[in-house]
């Protein structure tokens, strides 16, 4: 039984869906009186081939954590604009590949309902970028809500 729905998972990646989406959330846990998870997932900076004396490879840590930091801000921001007052959420960011860490979290915080948007990607763009919702969906444990993005997007 899914039913009282208390803990709800919302996923972004701040494209103007995901945050459509998180507003969708929001209104859910309202409707509920659940606690709002709101997450976003910073993916591993890709090293390129090169001079390992060029001192670039130093310089990836740094810039990894300059962009949760990043991150993690504009995420707290957008909690304060969309969370209704009275609704009690957490803000999370993490690395890694996004699907995965959608459903780790999902699984580390006993989550009963994820929100995640999908950009209603087809044909070579879905063969290429792959769908971060669809590998959710497939793996998640709990039930996962999609919000597909609308035809101006």
């Amino acid at each position: 039984m899914i039913l009282p729905i208390e803990r709800i998972l919302a996923p972004t990646d701040f494209s103007s869906i995901s945050e459509r989406t998180l507003g969708a959330a929001a209104e859910l846990a309202e409707h509920f009186r659940a606690h709002l998870f709101l997450l976003h997932v910073v993916p591993p900076v890709p090293l390129l081939p090169g001079d390992p004396q060029n001192g670039m490879a130093l310089e990836i840590p740094s810039y990894q954590q300059a962009l949760q930091e990043s991150a993690d801000g504009r995420l707290r921001e957008l909690a304060r604009k969309i969370v209704p007052k009275g609704v009690g959420y957490t803000v999370s960011v993490c690395q890694g590949d996004p699907a995965r860490e959608i459903v780790d979290s999902a699984e580390r915080e006993r989550i009963q309902l994820i929100v995640i948007a999908t950009h209603g990607l087809t044909g070579w763009q879905h063969l290429v970028f792959g769908s971060v919702a669809e590998k959710v969906v497939r793996t998640s444990r709990c039930p996962v809500l999609t919000v597909r993005a609308g035809r101006e997007e």
